[in-house]
């Protein structure tokens, strides 16, 4: 027995693998990536305009970016985002309101108008863009990233896409 009063260190532990059986609690992030869809897109168009949207905020914001997976046979895969992407829907005046808080907020953002569903490529969507004023925008989809609060009231009279 020593006389020393520091006491034992913790004894260490092998890290065990997390998965989804062993996870209890998700992790709670500091900040959030949302897309928020307007109501009335058809579902393919739901689903093109949130892969172009969340597209745009890895490039920009490399933080929301994980590491490459590798699977049991060493076959690696790209790296994705390390949070959940969380997917809203409202009204075209909810989408002009959030997109007008976005920029108020100064949130890393990316969007999606209308005009882009007339488009084949990325330099004719850009143009499309480039040739309307922001507030004339006719946004269809905006994807946002920043702490929690300020995203959750960006999307303020959004509801969680079904």
């Amino acid at each position: 027995m020593s006389n020393d009063p520091t006491p034992d260190p913790a004894p260490t532990t092998p890290a065990t693998p997390t998965t989804s059986a062993t996870l209890t609690t998700p992790p709670r992030f500091d900040t959030k990536i949302a897309v928020l869809l307007r109501e009335d897109l058809e579902p393919w168009q739901r689903l093109n305009v949130t892969a172009f949207l969340v597209s745009g905020l890895g490039t920009q914001i490399p933080e929301v970016i994980g590491d490459p997976y590798e699977d049991a046979d060493g076959v690696r895969y790209l790296p994705m985002f390390r949070q959940p992407v969380l997917v809203f829907e409202g009204s075209k005046e909810t989408l002009t309101a959030a997109h007008t808080r976005a920029l108020t907020r100064a949130l890393p953002r990316s969007l999606f108008t209308s005009d882009l569903f007339g488009t084949g490529n990325d330099h004719d969507n850009r143009a499309a863009v480039r040739a309307v004023r922001t507030a004339d925008l006719d946004v269809v989809g905006l994807a946002v990233h920043g702490p929690r609060n300020a995203v959750d009231k960006v999307l303020k009279g959004a509801r969680m896409h079904p």
